[in-house]
C-alpha cells in the first residue's frame, strides 16, 4: 500500500475514503484489514432505464448532451453520505461499443445503450480502412464528456473511463458477431489481422485518459467503481462465450495476457457461465487480482448456486466481486468460513440498511 501515501483524494460525500481505499487494496491481495468491502448498489446501475427532466429530438441528442450527462450524475449523487466503499465515480459513458466506433463504426442508439454497425465486410476491401481516429466524433465527444466532469468534480465525485473492449470483442463489432465466428474457420489469418488491429491502439488511447485523470489528482477508476491509485482495467471476452477452448487460446487469450501486465490491477469481467468455460485459463493470466462474476438472471439466480465455482476462483489466488440481494446476505456468508477476497456489491437506499449490513460484515 506504499502508493497510497503520496494520494490525498478527499470527497465531500466519503470522508472515509482513505480507508476504504485501504480495505480495496487488501482485496486486491485476497486479504481483509477489518470487513469485507461493499458497495451499496448494483452493477451496471448506469444501465438501468432512467427518467429525464429534459427532452431531445433523438436519442443520439440526448446520449450526445454531455453537460446534461454530466449534470444528471451530480444530481444522482446528491449529498447523502456515502457508506462503505460506495464511491462517487461519474464514469462517462457512450455504450460499450464506443472504441469500435473510434475505427468508424456507426452507431445504433437505444434507450439505456448502443451498439456498433459492423464496417468490415470484405477483408480485402475494408481491412485497410480499420484504423482508430482520436478525430472522429466519438473520440471528442469522449473528451468532452470526460473534461467536463473533470472541471467540476474537485471534492465531489471522481471520474472514471468509459467502457472499453479492444480485442477480439471489438473485432466482433467490427465484424459481426456470426461472421467473426465463421472467420475462425475459414479464415482465421483475417480475423487475427483484425484483433490485432483492434488492440494496437488501445494502450495509448488509455494513457491519454488515464493522464487527464492523473492530472486532477485522481484515482484510476472505471464503471465498477473499485479505484487504484495505479492503472487499473477491467478485460473481458465476451465473445469468448461462443468459441472453444483451442479458438479461446488462439484468438483471446494473447489480448489479454498484454492488457494485464500492461496494467497496476486487473479485475476480470466474467460474464456468465458461458464464458466460464474458460476459467481455468482466464485465472492463469499474469497480474490478474480479481473476478467480477455476472451470474445472470431466471434459472442463474439465487447467487448460492455458484458458491462451489466462487470458492473455484478464491482457492486459485484470484479475488472475487459479485451482486447479492439483502435477503442473501446471511446465508452467502454462512457459506463462506472467512471473507478474504470477497467484494459485496448490495443495492441498498437504506442508511439504516446500509449500516446493519455495515456491522453484520463486519461480525463475519
Amino acid at each position: 500500500m506504499s502508493d497510497m501515501k503520496s494520494w490525498n483524494v478527499e470527497l465531500e460525500n466519503m470522508p472515509q475514503f482513505s480507508r476504504s481505499m485501504e480495505r480495496i487494496y487488501a482485496w486486491f491481495e485476497g486479504e481483509v484489514i477489518d470487513r469485507a468491502p461493499i458497495r451499496f448498489s448494483q452493477h451496471n446501475a448506469d444501465y438501468n432505464k432512467k427518467e429525464y427532466s429534459k427532452t431531445w429530438p433523438t436519442l443520439e441528442d440526448r446520449w450526445m448532451d454531455a453537460e446534461y450527462a454530466v449534470n444528471d450524475y451530480v444530481n444522482r449523487l446528491g449529498n447523502k453520505p456515502l457508506l462503505a466503499e460506495t464511491f462517487p465515480v461519474y464514469f462517462p459513458n457512450l455504450g460499450p461499443n464506443w472504441y469500435a466506433g473510434c475505427f468508424g463504426a456507426a452507431m445504433e442508439w437505444g434507450d439505456v445503450t448502443a451498439w456498433a454497425e459492423p464496417i468490415v465486410a470484405d477483408y480485402d476491401r475494408d481491412l485497410p480502412r480499420v484504423v482508430f481516429d482520436r478525430d472522429c466524433a466519438m473520440f471528442r465527444k469522449m473528451e468532452e464528456l470526460t473534461d467536463y466532469a473533470l472541471s467540476i468534480c474537485e471534492g465531489k465525485f471522481m471520474v472514471g473511463y468509459t467502457d472499453l473492449h479492444p480485442g477480439v470483442d471489438c473485432a466482433m463489432a467490427l465484424r459481426g458477431i456470426q461472421n467473426l465466428l465463421f472467420d475462425l474457420v475459414d479464415r482465421p489469418e483475417h480475423a487475427l489481422e483484425l484483433i490485432a488491429k483492434c488492440e494496437e491502439p488501445f494502450f495509448d488511447m488509455f494513457d491519454y485518459f488515464d493522464a487527464k485523470l492523473k492530472a486532477h489528482g485522481l484515482p484510476s477508476a472505471t464503471w465498477m467503481t473499485v479505484p487504484s491509485f495505479g492503472k487499473l482495467y477491467i478485460p473481458s471476452a465476451d465473445f469468448s462465450a461462443m468459441i472453444s477452448p483451442a479458438d479461446f487460446e488462439r484468438f483471446v487469450y494473447p489480448s489479454l495476457e498484454k492488457e494485464c501486465l500492461y496494467f497496476t490491477h486487473n479485475i476480470f469481467h466474467m460474464d456468465g457461465k458461458h464464458v466460464a468455460n474458460h476459467t481455468d485459463r482466464i485465472l492463469s493470466l499474469p497480474n490478474l487480482h480479481a473476478v467480477q462474476w455476472v451470474q445472470g438472471v431466471g434459472e442463474d439466480e439465487p447467487i448460492l448456486q455458484w458458491v462451489p465455482y466462487l470458492k473455484r476462483i478464491l482457492k486459485a489466488g484470484k479475488s472475487i466481486i459479485i451482486d447479492i440481494k439483502v435477503s442473501e446476505l446471511e446465508p452467502f456468508i454462512g457459506a463462506f468460513d472467512k471473507p478474504d477476497g470477497i467484494m459485496l456489491c448490495i443495492p441498498s437506499d437504506s442508511t439504516e440498511e446500509q449500516e446493519a449490513i455495515i456491522k453484520r460484515v463486519e461480525k463475519w
